[in-house]
């Protein structure tokens, strides 16, 4: 049995009729910038993260980059300083940072849960330190209510990196709503993904959001007047609309979600095997599942040769990226050892909703299956 890691023609084709009319409706309006399935969509997913204000923009990277410009232009930040950001993430979290003027600074993550390390965090602050950036990543939320008092304490803004945790929560919090702002993708492997990139800012920060919407649109709120040196990164009508259909099935496939990650954790027993820590089952929407292993190769070898696509989450971390390597003393002043060991041992099973109950069995005998000496 073939298993994919990812099969987004068949996540899609279950929506397909809706979809179709999606577009439909979108190329007979004659409108397809800035319209009214902008407006929707914006204030549909606004509504779903608990949060006052949405902005539609053209990717991830770009609403990340979007907030940090935009505490910049409200002299909250300055050119150089500092931003906390996790060294086991996907590297766009720190060109988000440096696309605005400010300087990374890479922290180690948990040896548990692979997201930020509280008590590195406290070590990396400076006097330069404005922001840290939390990343939910692979679905599960960060431990707020450490890096919220850390955050009070410094006087620091919060971030939310959720582009992997869209409809996540802690202590009932959903992402979007637990920092300062948030930035989201829906790139189409996402949990709430388009058909092609998009992405959003999320804040109930009132100046913040009239900032970020003039930024992501040349600077301006009024057609010819320009107030701040802006960008043309805006989420366009066909992709709003998209989402918007697939906005009213995301909690539906995250629930499909979380049964096989429960199966997974419960059936999987090899140790070979690590499998990964959940705080919170009813929290965690398990964007990925990833695994561990030392022998991490020959698992995947053995996985692969039972037709079970697997991925790797991220093989080179930001450290070791020639993009970051010729100042790495500068934006690295801590031990990132467990991100290393983790860029060493990590893997990620398939896991999506429209995966059946004996794909999913296949998964799990696979994995039990591996013997290493």
């Amino acid at each position: 049995m073939k298993v994919p890691f990812l099969d987004l023609k068949r996540i899609n084709a279950v929506y397909r009729d809706q979809l179709v009319e999606a577009a439909t409706r979108v190329i007979d309006s004659g409108w397809y910038i800035q319209g009214e399935e902008l407006s929707r969509f914006e204030q549909e997913f606004a509504a779903y993260c608990d949060s006052k204000y949405c902005v539609g923009v053209g990717n991830g990277l770009d609403a990340l980059t979007i907030v940090l410009k935009g505490y910049v232009e409200l002299g909250i930040m300055s050119e150089g300083d500092e931003v906390i950001v996790p060294a086991n993430t996907f590297i766009a979290t720190a060109l988000a940072v440096s696309q605005a003027g400010l300087k990374p600074m890479l922290v180690d993550c948990s040896e548990q849960h692979f997201n930020l390390d509280y008590e590195a965090v406290e070590r990396a602050i400076t006097e330069k330190t404005k922001a840290i950036i939390l990343v939910h990543l692979y679905g599960q939320v960060s431990d707020v209510d450490a890096f919220t008092r850390i955050a009070k304490k410094h006087s620091l803004k919060l971030i939310e990196d959720a582009a992997q945790a869209h409809g996540a929560t802690f202590n009932g919090m959903k992402s979007g709503s637990i920092g300062d702002a948030a930035a989201f993708s829906f790139y189409p492997g996402k949990n709430l993904g388009a058909l092609g990139d998009a992405g959003a800012v999320i804040t109930s920060d009132d100046a913040l959001h009239t900032i970020c919407r003039k930024l992501s649109n040349y600077g301006s709120e009024v057609k010819y007047q320009h107030d701040v040196k802006g960008t043309n990164s805006r989420l366009d009508e066909i992709q709003a609309a998209f989402l918007s259909v697939k906005l009213e099935h995301l909690e539906v496939e995250i629930e499909k979600r979380r049964k096989i990650a429960a199966r997974y954790r419960a059936e999987i027993s090899n140790s070979n095997i690590t499998l990964p820590l959940c705080n919170n089952e009813a929290a965690h929407v398990w964007h990925l599942f990833v695994c561990r292993s030392r022998s991490r190769d020959a698992v995947i070898k053995h996985l692969r040769e039972k037709g079970i696509q697997c991925q790797v989450h991220y093989p080179l971390p930001i450290h070791e990226q020639e993009a970051y390597r010729t100042n790495m003393n500068e934006i690295c002043l801590d031990d990132v050892a467990v991100t290393t060991r983790l860029s060493n041992e990590i893997f990620s099973l398939p896991i999506g909703p429209m995966m059946t109950q004996e794909e999913v069995s296949h998964v799990i005998n696979a994995c039990n299956e591996v013997e290493l000496i």
